[in-house]
């Protein structure tokens, strides 16, 4: 074997000389109309009270209309994150002490801890390994008479399988919130997500495909749940004088309010959006075609007919018996082929994503609000059950077989996805060394999004 074919983590050459190129997602425009803003004097024009600015200033009613004419919704209304965004569709959608809620375990923290801040309590549903949604058939099989929605997340930039959720929903009488925080722009068969069910949204966090710094928008085709999350975003509780009685119900609200420059930059972020979606298509595209070379890397059902993704990230599934290599090590020594990343998103390859939520002590303690178990002690004689193994698959997942590549970004080019395709054949190819060399290296150290993004900060 000579130098150039020996994998760098047993000493051979680095395949990748380069340090990957980070993104740069601000320009001339939103420049411009950041400062057009700080001329105008005006950085918020919000008033907690009813009346004329209940609703924002100029550049917020103006990112919200934009971004619901864009892809057709009845409702755009922004948020100063995504967390806050999905508290408040919570709560739009009436959700109250001791209901229950279906969420994935497989996403972010804050897609099951918002049920949990009206009292709501979490029920958590097996996803896909098709997709690595929440899978239709588990979802059913957790719904009680006391279940009183789903919250959908749309995950890695894909559509959950919405006509099958949407008839379990119908069936059983439940709203629908879609959590599309990586999944802007993007259509389920021609559907735009985030509205297919009651109300979703989108984060503008500084990782997501568009951004505001933070920030996110909810969506929604319902009147009176749009209205109700306005009243939530901004101290509804000022505008209870003008309600009647049986609409006062989970108005309290907070200062969840987007600013008028952040409004003003998501102008014009949200006019570069179709353009990224396009550019991570092309390199999928690329990227799709050669791994099927690799017998050991399972390529998910991405996307329905008609429906359309965003890849956020790219996400696969591996298998250590036929690669010859744990998957940890696997990840390792493909990285090794780079330079040092400089960020998560120059990671070229991470696994196992979040540790299944319900595997978290405030869920295994059952100590969420307070110090005596509420919401999870509300319905007398119920015990809730986050024990391991109620959701086999995302287990699998997260401890086996997930891997994914955060590097399917602008302004990366083919010949990036071309570098990462030779890294894992230099690795495959060198699997049996690798493991003579690091016998002791264990399948069990994931090497998540999270762990990546501080190793990178901690060198």
């Amino acid at each position: 074997m000579i130098d150039k074919d020996i994998p760098a983590i047993l000493g051979g050459k680095k395949l990748v000389s380069k340090p990957l190129s980070t993104r740069v997602t601000m320009g001339a425009e939103e420049k411009k109309a950041a400062i057009d803003v700080i001329d105008s004097d005006i950085m918020s024009a919000f008033i907690g009270a009813p009346g004329k600015h209940f609703l924002g200033g100029k550049k917020v009613v103006e990112f919200e209309r934009a971004w619901a004419e864009k892809y057709g919704f009845k409702h755009a209304i922004s948020v100063n994150s995504w967390t806050t965004g999905l508290m408040v569709a919570v709560g739009a959608c009436g959700i109250e002490p001791g209901d229950e809620v279906i969420c994935s375990p497989f996403t972010m923290s804050a897609s099951a801890t918002s049920v949990l801040f009206y009292g709501g309590i979490p029920v958590f549903a097996d996803i896909s390994k098709d997709n690595f949604c929440i899978d239709p058939v588990s979802i059913e099989s957790k719904i009680t008479n006391r279940t009183k929605a789903i919250l959908v997340v749309h995950i890695f930039g894909g559509p959950a399988n919405m006509d099958a959720i949407m008839e379990i929903a119908n069936k059983y009488d439940l709203k629908v919130i879609e959590d599309g925080a990586q999944s802007p722009g993007v259509f389920y068969k021609g559907k735009p997500v985030g509205a297919i069910g009651d109300i979703g949204g989108f984060s503008l966090n500084f990782h997501k495909h568009i951004h505001t710094g933070e920030g996110g928008m909810l969506v929604t085709n319902d009147d009176n749940i749009a209205f109700k999350a306005q009243l939530i975003r901004n101290h509804g509780e000022n505008y209870a004088d003008q309600l009647p009685k049986d609409q006062l119900s989970n108005i309290i609200g907070s200062n969840y309010r987007l600013t008028e420059i952040q409004a003003a930059i998501g102008v014009e972020q949200l006019k570069k959006l179709p353009g990224i979606i396009h550019h991570r298509n092309r390199l999928v595209d690329y990227l799709r075609k050669e791994l099927e070379q690799f017998p050991f890397l399972t390529i998910p059902n991405e996307c329905e007919t008609g429906s359309s993704h965003a890849f956020y990230l790219y996400p696969m599934r591996y298998n250590a018996e036929i690669a010859g290599i744990t998957r940890g090590l696997f990840i390792k020594a493909v990285n090794a082929e780079y330079p040092i990343a400089e960020g998560y998103e120059s990671v070229p390859l991470t696994e196992g994503y979040v540790k299944p939520l319900y595997l978290s002590p405030i869920y295994q303690e059952q100590i969420a609000l307070g110090s005596k178990g509420f919401p999870f002690n509300y319905n007398d004689g119920v015990r809730y059950n986050y024990d391991k193994g109620i959701c086999p698959v995302v287990e699998k997942m997260h401890s086996e077989e997930f891997i994914c590549s955060p590097i399917v970004r602008e302004p990366l080019t083919i010949e990036d996805m071309k570098d990462l395709i030779s890294a894992i054949k230099k690795v495959y190819v060198g699997a049996s060394e690798i493991m003579k060399a690091f016998p002791d290296y264990h399948n069990t150290e994931v090497f998540s999004p999270v762990k990546a993004a501080t190793e990178v900060k901690a060198r």
